[in-house]
């Protein structure tokens, strides 16, 4: 086994695997290394679908060993530790790899056991979660007869900023479509002041809130759950002239010391997440214990043959694979350019990302947006009939639904720019 390679990547994701595959693209004759320890790769933007019983879940997964660059060099171990003054990691298995370049994308880790019961909650079935078991998520909402379904999120960044209020909306519409609305309460609890940080998608999305009555609770954030007696505690976030208007309207809630009670019959929620323990302990993140690079070239801000991307990277913007699409061509150049040993110069990410927020079967809107939350929709929605992307549209669903995955399996995950 290799020792050491020119370019080692941590990460077979999505970041990681079109990393290689655009550098491999670019230059056939570089030495790339991959980490990754799953035999499994999973698409998971199509989880929100899974769980509302629109979509195959076996369809989401395909073998690592297919995506993984033919000319590649495969390391099937786990990352325990960075040795970064040396070049070099250490691997459970195979020993310290050494490197000129590497590429850390490995991701994110769900931390239920964040919040105090939650992780009992979850494996008890009690509390579900597109974020783990998106099957499971569907089997709670098909056996949900009415009642109240609540639907939050953690006080922590977490993948697909959006995906914990598309799920409420496709619940929702499915209480809707099986005559199940007028005996059910939906309930969306965020620590988040707002329903999206995006002005002209905030404006639909609250118009989608009041079409399904949701009762949106901003400024909650989840502290406990006690799945034993199906009962979710919420801090709340605000200043006290705001507590009134917004802790009282929940039917069956109520106060126990300064922590707001809601009793649920049906709960879906997103864990709190984190950057995986080898990042975090070592000396390459950040105070908030995310991968420390400059939000702009993606090269790491204390040591310059390393860069990051995808979820792990302290960027402030929605961490998806469209993200993704966007950082990695950059790295690929900033790397290029360090081989033939001149200055890396592209510093062009500007934070896009976007959120393929689906508001009902067969709607969508589409946010997307950078740094700055400008509303930045692509022009090529043009050629498909979708003039505002802000607005629901069936075409947007079909593009997330049929579109994306395929562009997802046969053009990203190839190394081809999209």
């Amino acid at each position: 086994m290799k020792t050491h390679h020119q370019i080692l990547v941590i990460g077979g994701g999505t970041a990681g695997i079109m990393t290689a595959a655009q550098l491999l693209k670019k230059d056939p004759s570089l030495d790339v290394g991959i980490v990754e320890p799953a035999d499994t790769h999973y698409y998971q933007p199509a989880w929100t679908l899974v769980g509302a019983g629109t979509y195959d879940f076996d369809k989401t997964a395909k073998p690592m060993k297919g995506l993984i660059p033919a000319n590649a060099h495969w390391i099937k171990d786990k990352v325990i530790s960075f040795q970064a003054d040396q070049n070099r990691i250490t691997t459970e298995n195979s020993g310290s790899i050494s490197y000129d370049y590497l590429v850390v994308a490995p991701g994110l880790v769900m931390a239920p056991e964040m919040i105090e019961g939650l992780k009992e909650a979850m494996d008890s079935g009690v509390v579900c979660s597109n974020y783990t078991d998106p099957k499971h998520v569907w089997h709670q909402l098909k056996n949900f007869k009415g009642g109240t379904a609540l639907f939050t999120q953690p006080n922590t960044p977490i993948k697909c900023g959006g995906a914990p209020q598309k799920i409420m909306y496709l619940a929702a519409d499915y209480l809707r479509k099986h005559g199940l609305a007028s005996k059910s309460h939906v309930v969306f609890a965020t620590p988040g002041s707002v329903i999206f940080g995006v002005q002209v998608v905030k404006e639909t999305l609250m118009q989608v809130i009041k079409r399904y009555r949701v009762d949106f609770k901003p400024l909650h954030n989840p502290v406990k759950i006690d799945g034993a007696k199906k009962v979710a505690y919420f801090q709340f976030m605000g200043d006290e002239s705001q507590k009134s208007a917004l802790t009282t309207q929940t039917p069956g809630s109520y106060m126990e010391g300064d922590l707001l009670a809601i009793p649920f019959d049906f709960m879906h929620t997103a864990p709190p997440q984190t950057a995986p323990a080898f990042v975090k302990s070592s000396d390459l993140v950040n105070a908030g214990g995310w991968l420390d690079v400059n939000i702009n070239s993606m090269q790491h801000n204390k040591y310059p043959n390393i860069f990051g991307l995808g979820d792990v990277a302290a960027l402030p913007t929605a961490k998806t694979g469209a993200a993704i699409r966007k950082q990695v061509p950059i790295v690929v150049d900033n790397i290029t350019r360090l081989i033939k040993q001149e200055t890396v110069m592209n510093a062009t990410y500007t934070g896009y990302s976007s959120c393929p927020l689906v508001t009902g079967y067969g709607k969508m809107v589409l946010a997307e947006f950078d740094y700055q939350n400008n509303f930045t929709p692509d022009p090529k929605l043009k050629q498909m009939l979708v003039f505002n992307s802000a607005k629901e549209h069936w075409r947007l669903w079909m593009l997330k639904k049929y579109m994306l995955p395929y562009l997802y399996w046969h053009k990203m995950m190839k190394g081809e720019k999209v």
